[in-house]
């Protein structure tokens, strides 16, 4: 009798399990990611004010939490601080939500540092992992993040109305095709590991 050689991640595969249920899950979501990145680009304005709204409002609410959690959890000068910590959330949260320029620029500097950080992240990944199948679409992403980054310095801070849903929305593009590319050359990767009879 043969001996088995199976890996249980290629017959979760082969057979639907776990492992094939989260292929689908994560084309799904790339998915996803590619249809509201193109509606972020052609709603740029309306993306930018909405995004700048649902951070003021987490912002708040983050403070509310702390405040809570000081009361309950704290004694003492920890008390004080994490309350002066939760007045300073919420008043930003509050103050970026009635000036919604301000708030649109801030963030809009935010983005710039993410982009650039991110850009640098995934091609520092890119040059570790460059003998992985797919990887050369981190490092277009990568090139892509980066470059962004440095035409919205460019365009800062007279350019932000439009700049974070645009960016955005490309930014979630190139993200939901990176996934979906990585996840096919995964799941390739999977139907070709042997399923032997043990």
């Amino acid at each position: 009798m043969a001996s088995s050689t199976n890996l249980p991640e290629a017959e979760s595969f082969h057979s639907g399990g776990p492992a094939k249920r989260s292929f689908t899950f994560s084309i799904l979501l790339a998915v996803l990611l590619i249809i509201f990145g193109g509606l972020a680009i052609l709603l740029p304005i309306e993306m930018s004010v909405g995004v700048v709204i649902v951070v003021c409002w987490l912002l708040m609410i983050s403070g509310i939490v702390q405040v809570v959690d000081a009361f309950r959890s704290a004694r003492g000068w920890h008390t004080v601080w994490k309350i002066a910590v939760a007045l300073a959330y919420f008043l930003t949260g509050l103050f970026l939500r009635f000036n919604l320029g301000i708030g649109i620029a801030a963030l809009t500097l935010a983005l710039i540092l993410f982009f650039v950080f991110q850009g640098l992240l995934d091609i520092f990944v890119y040059i570790r992992t460059r003998k992985i199948g797919a990887s050369s679409w981190l490092l277009l992403h990568g090139i892509t993040s980066f470059v962004l980054g440095l035409m919205i310095w460019r365009h800062w801070p007279s350019g932000s109305l439009w700049v974070i849903g645009t960016i955005v929305g490309i930014n979630m593009i190139l993200t939901g095709t990176t996934r979906l590319m990585l996840t096919l050359a995964l799941r390739r990767a999977g139907k070709m590991i042997p399923l032997e009879a043990s």
